[in-house]
């Protein structure tokens, strides 16, 4: 096992991943420096969901290696991947997945609530994410009185709610019209630099993807031209090979 580059937050060495006997990943390498906004593009069925799991902890590969902040996250247990999840990690899915009987600021506030803090201060944290995502006038409307735009805004709030270290975002934008889409991302990349918030986006849409600060292009489970990552921080060459801009 080998260790990470030191200015990398996030690094990962020859991904593989199988699901039911086929191959999802194969040999995937990469770094992202901290402040980072990376874009994981590639049509459908690339794999860029089972890559942003594999770097959340939400699953382990079935080869290679992931780091966070210079520790192994493919060696903890599930508990423990699951408290560094709540505790740094912050996740945004295709769908919004709200608590039906919890109002909109509720929802926002949730991971907050379960991280110990204060009734008040969790509140007042959500309904500024939620008015800046322009969704503030629903913070008492429960998910059954929302649309699908602002059933995703909220879910991007709360996301967004603890400041997370890391932010993962599986086609964030996928449930909303363009224009909605657009104005959501730019909050969302807005806030990810203010707070230096480090980002992994993956989408299939280019308009999406630029709004990165690099992109990288995934098919078949593969990285396009991507050479693997190596810990020779020093090394400039292999540093970029790690930052790869496709």
């Amino acid at each position: 096992m080998v260790a990470p580059p030191d200015n990398d937050v996030l690094w990962a060495r020859d991904l593989h991943h199988m699901h039911g006997g086929t191959t999802a990943l194969t040999g995937v390498s990469l770094g992202v420096r901290e402040g980072e906004i990376v874009a994981v593009t590639g049509p459908r069925g690339s794999g860029k969901t089972t890559l942003l799991h594999c770097l959340s902890g939400q699953i382990v590969p079935t080869e290679g290696e992931v780091w966070f902040n210079g520790a192994s996250v493919h060696t903890l247990s599930s508990p423990s991947r699951e408290r560094l999840r709540l505790d740094r990690f912050g996740w945004i899915d295709t769908e919004p997945h709200l608590v039906p009987e919890l109002t909109a600021w509720e929802n926002a506030a949730l991971p907050l609530l379960l991280r110990g803090a204060g009734h008040r201060s969790a509140k007042n944290t959500a309904v500024e994410w939620l008015d800046r995502l322009d969704v503030g006038m629903c913070a008492r409307r429960r998910p059954a009185r929302l649309d699908q735009s602002q059933l995703q805004r909220v879910a991007i709030a709360r996301a967004l709610a603890t400041t997370p270290q890391v932010l993962f975002a599986d086609e964030p934008t996928a449930p909303l019209h363009s224009a909605d889409g657009t104005q959501v991302l730019r909050t969302l990349t807005t806030a990810a630099r203010s707070h230096q918030i480090t980002v992994i986006l993956a989408t299939y849409d280019p308009q999406v993807a630029a709004l990165a600060d690099r992109a990288l292009s995934l098919l078949d489970g593969r990285l396009s031209g991507a050479v693997p990552a190596t810990a020779d921080s020093s090394d400039e060459e292999s540093r970029a090979a790690c930052s790869l801009s496709v």
